[in-house]
């Protein structure tokens, strides 16, 4: 195997080292491929440290300095064409990618005390903003018998989204997923602990390539089976991305994901009376209009409205980020001139 096998590498610029893909992140280490085949690397520490590249992840495709005998330093990420982020925790707050460079977000939830309209809502806008096509997956088809309610519950919140029933188990439903499993395609993997994720990798591979755990009977909520992030290859040629099950996604910006997952609600702002309507007690509001003439949930509303809120602003982020990088260098310059 080799990069070759992997996706279209993007134009590196002229930048040094060979290029390669990201296909595993354990912490500091990095599983990639490129030419030489299946090895090992660690970030530059000035190109991510210093001069603040975006850290790399599963797929993305990255420039490295090769060393036969030992770990490779990644030394740059090439520009992504699409890219799933959430927000790091923590005083310094980060972009974290997640997956970068696929061209569908299957958004996973179980057919079981999992399935949260919530949670779905929130995937769904960041799975628009990361520029890819979302398709939603309503797993574990097998555990219930009448799946129509939850389909109606999806259509209401996904309109023109692409929605399947599958189970693993029984194979119902996969042959469908055939139209987006095309050699050279990748497919980033998203839902909670124990949606199913690993036991689908398996049945799409048809062979056992990922661990399985049982979910909890009480309250039918599983283990983190995936503890990082990676992308395989099937032998069929797609590549799909499996990430550790995210039970809080943070929100950057998402203007361009809230209007594609919440167009019901945005095609009636800039529709009221005054401009800067607050959309609460102010006459003339369209929105409060379309919710009593119940042209408009007031769920969707309540969750464009909770969603936008969270959303952090991320020319803020960015300067917050440089500051602390500039931070971080000129204490490791002072702490030099200490040593010497």
């Amino acid at each position: 195997m080799n990069i070759n096998d992997y996706g279209t590498v993007p134009n590196t610029g002229g930048l040094p080292g060979i290029p390669a893909r990201v296909t595993a992140v354990h912490k500091e280490r990095y599983e990639i491929v490129c030419r030489h085949g299946v090895t090992h690397a660690r970030l530059k520490t000035k190109a991510y440290y210093v001069d603040t590249q975006d850290f790399p992840t599963a797929g993305d495709f990255v420039m490295v300095s090769y060393i036969e005998n030992g770990d490779s330093q990644i030394t740059a990420t090439l520009k992504r064409k699409t890219c799933f982020t959430r927000r790091e925790p923590g005083p310094v707050p980060r972009d974290q990618a997640v997956a970068a460079n696929f061209d569908y977000v299957f958004i996973m939830q179980s057919l079981n005390q999992d399935f949260n309209p919530k949670r779905l809502e929130r995937y769904l806008t960041l799975a628009w903003q990361s520029g890819a096509t979302p398709v939603i997956l309503l797993t574990k088809a097998d555990l219930v018998e009448d799946y129509w309610e939850y389909l109606t519950q999806v259509e209401r919140l996904a309109p023109g989204v692409s929605a399947h029933v599958v189970s693993a188990h029984t194979g119902q439903g996969l042959p469908r997923l055939n139209a987006y499993l095309q050699p050279g395609k990748t497919v980033v993997f998203l839902g909670s602990s124990g949606v199913g994720k690993s036991s689908l990798v398996n049945a799409l591979a048809g062979e056992e390539i990922m661990a399985v755990s049982a979910i909890r009977e009480d309250d039918a909520k599983g283990r983190h089976t995936t503890t990082h992030r990676q992308l395989i290859r099937l032998k069929s040629g797609v590549m799909i991305i499996d990430t550790p099950g995210m039970r809080e996604l943070g929100m950057w910006e998402v203007s361009e994901g809230l209007a594609d997952a919440f167009a019901d609600v945005e095609g009636y702002l800039g529709k009221c009376r005054f401009s800067d309507c607050a959309h609460e007690s102010e006459p003339g509001c369209a929105i409060k209009a379309a919710i009593a003439a119940g042209a408009l949930d007031i769920r969707r509303w309540e969750s464009y409205r909770k969603l936008k809120e969270e959303a952090v602003d991320r020319d803020e982020m960015l300067r917050r980020k440089q500051a602390w990088s500039k931070g971080v260098a000129k204490f490791s310059k002072q702490r030099k001139k200490e040593i010497w």
